[in-house]
């Protein structure tokens, strides 16, 4: 599925892959634990979150941004797994590394609202995005908020990018379906999101 920028690349990870990314996932989340962020307004999202690589991102009331250190433990985010890297490599169509891989956690009614990935420095650079585990229920819309949107179901080994156009291109989480996978100890869908923050 390709439109304005926008892929869809079904099956990406067999189910070994699947595994040994998740296995890196975990790791990481020992030593950065996912937290539940706060928008700048006051209000706690709904799905938890952490990071790999340099650059993580963070939300409070200070803003939306960039910030190399967890700010929880305030120690530096985990290394960004040689997997990610090739994953990038071979599906991004862009040739400087990322440097920021944001780690979402969904679980029960966890969601995401529409919104743009506009806090990076360099929005040259597409969006990469991996799903494991639960059916995420993904709403892709226009540049504008008001444009129309249309879903598709992203299922435990599917990437999709947000390139050219569509990578100013409002999009969200309307639901996951509960149990449509096991990959994931305790349930959910791990969203792994691969961009370049700095220029």
């Amino acid at each position: 599925m390709e439109s304005n920028g926008f892929r869809m690349i079904p099956g990406a990870l067999d189910a070994e892959a699947q595994a040994r990314l998740l296995a890196c996932v975990m790791t990481a989340l020992e030593e950065a634990p996912p937290y539940r962020p706060m928008t700048p307004w006051g209000k706690p999202m709904s799905v938890e979150q952490s990071s790999f690589g340099p650059l993580g991102w963070i939300t409070d009331a200070k803003g939306y941004r960039y910030e190399p250190l967890h700010p929880v433990t305030g120690r530096p985010w985990p290394a960004m797994p040689e997997a990610l890297l090739a994953l990038w490599s071979r599906h991004a169509g862009y040739s400087t590394v990322p440097d920021s891989c944001l780690i979402n956690l969904y679980r029960g009614d966890a969601k995401m609202g529409l919104h743009q990935d506009a806090d990076e420095a360099n929005m040259a650079a597409p969006v990469l995005s991996i799903s494991l585990g639960d059916v995420a229920v993904f709403r892709l819309g226009g540049a504008a908020r008001g444009d129309a949107s249309k879903t598709v179901r992203l299922s435990s080994g599917d990437i999709c990018v947000l390139d050219g156009a569509a990578r100013r291109f409002f999009h969200g989480v309307d639901r996951i379906l509960a149990g449509s996978s096991r990959l994931v100890p305790g349930g959910g869908r791990i969203n792994l999101t691969l961009r370049r923050a700095a220029a």
